[in-house]
């Protein structure tokens, strides 16, 4: 088993290296060119769509598709909106210094055009499935854009995302919550475990409109809820703001801060940890995207690449802030002995004592939860392009039994797979952005004069 264990942590950290990041990050790039930079023309727009009226049309009827926008885009945020929003931040500050902050900004800037992309194929290419429901995602517009003769590789992609999503979706999400109920309250795991999977088995029995529901609530609270909570603890120490801001923005182009001036280890952790966080070309979030009811594909798009935004220009850089003026001692950047989301919890219950740590747990839990959800629905349309439409009922059960499994059983083997296949789901999907990159940029000229002539709005 341990030779197992370490055959995945191998092709992890073979998959997740820097030619990985290099062509996640590069994509944006080339579709930012392509788009002529989109996201920075359109992002207020893009906001007004997401929190506007919702697919409806004049008449009153609705626009094609099972969820409104802002639920496809929250159900999208319950997904990236997680653990590495809180730990994953930690990580990268501590290994890579506080210039890593910035170089998860800039990854983010690229991947709002890469996540915009993925909205739009994932609309066009979309089908309705047997019970109704659209079903759509990379495996879709990859078999239906590029060509029967690349099915799979769309085959590939949904075996990814099956397999991932057992791990980095259910497993791994319900052991942070046990250890974080065990350490702030002492809840044993198996009671965690129990409570999760039950309210997990209630929620997904409902289907993308369950999960939907249930996370336009849950992360709109959580996310206000955490951003207040760090914003308060800035205000509370309104002298540390401008010399953390200096030391990142120094950091980031000298490396100074970590390991004697590597400027490579703070690039490269902010860039990993970016990606990590909002997912941009991972090709989870666009399965999502499939669901909204629109009327163009590029509208849904242009709310998918606010998830970016929000996610990592927003709420990572909450913690990352806070992260480094705790970090900070005497106008010097103090390399911590915790990480993690031991070093978030620690930092902001000294920042703000008492009710810091609590922001912290409570974020911890609500969007681990929340990722339980999102990723349920992933790996179930994954596993219904595999198995078809009859399958959905056995994986959500299997996909609930897992959820209690992470918080009672050691599952390295699963967790190592799962990240592994997490970052081979990239592979497929920006083979196809790239490959459809022209259609893109055709949908996108088709809104813009659409909206110049008053078809749409």
């Amino acid at each position: 088993m341990q030779e197992i264990s370490n055959f995945f942590n191998k092709l992890g950290g073979l998959v997740w290296g820097p030619y990985m990041l290099l062509l996640l990050v590069g994509t944006g790039v080339f579709l930012t060119v392509r788009l002529r930079g989109l996201q920075f023309r359109t992002l207020v727009y893009a906001l007004k769509q997401a929190f506007g009226p919702q697919g409806r049309r004049e008449d009153g009827s609705l626009d094609e598709g099972d969820i409104s926008h802002f639920g496809a885009l929250m159900t999208a945020l319950s997904a990236t909106i997680g653990t590495g929003n809180i730990a994953g931040v930690a990580t990268a500050v501590v290994s890579g210094g506080p210039g890593a902050v910035f170089w998860m900004w800039i990854t983010a800037i690229f991947g709002m055009a890469t996540k915009y992309a993925e909205g739009v194929l994932a609309v066009k290419y979309r089908t309705t499935n047997s019970r109704g429901e659209m079903s759509g995602g990379p495996m879709y517009y990859i078999e239906r854009g590029m060509g029967a003769k690349w099915k799979w590789l769309a085959v590939a992609f949904a075996l990814f995302g099956t397999v991932a999503s057992f791990g980095i979706g259910s497993s791994v999400q319900s052991n942070s919550m046990a250890q974080a109920m065990q350490t702030s309250f002492g809840v044993p795991g198996w009671v965690t475990g129990v409570t999760l999977m039950l309210f997990t088995g209630f929620v997904v029995l409902g289907g993308i409109r369950g999960i939907s529901r249930a996370s336009s609530v849950i992360v709109p609270f959580m996310a206000v809820f955490y951003i207040c909570g760090g914003i308060f603890i800035i205000g509370m120490h309104t002298g540390l703001v401008v010399p953390a801001l200096e030391m990142i923005f120094r950091d980031a182009f000298t490396g100074q801060a970590v390991a004697g001036g590597a400027l490579g280890t703070v690039i490269r952790f902010g860039v990993a940890r970016g990606v990590f966080s909002n997912e941009a070309g991972m090709g989870s979030a666009p399965i999502a995207a499939a669901a909204a009811r629109t009327d163009h594909p590029v509208r849904q798009a242009l709310v998918s690449m606010t998830g970016t935004f929000l996610d990592t220009v927003v709420v990572c850089s909450i913690t990352g802030i806070v992260l480094v003026m705790g970090m900070m001692e005497g106008g010097a950047f103090v390399k911590p002995e915790l990480t993690g989301a031991a070093l978030t919890t620690n930092t902001f219950d000294r920042m703000m004592p008492g009710p810091g740590g609590w922001v912290v747990t409570f974020g911890l839990v609500f969007f681990a939860y929340s990722t339980i959800l999102g990723w349920c629905y992933y790996g179930e349309k994954c596993a219904a392009y595999l198995f078809g439409e009859s399958f959905t009922w056995p994986y959500r059960a299997i996909y609930t039994l897992t959820v209690l499994l992470g918080t009672v059983v050691e599952l390295d083997v699963v967790w190592a797979a799962s990240d592994a296949f997490n970052g081979l789901m990239a592979v497929p999907n920006l083979i196809a952005l790239l490959a459809l990159s022209g259609v893109i940029v055709s949908e996108t000229k088709d809104f813009r004069q659409k909206r110049r002539s008053g078809e749409l709005a």
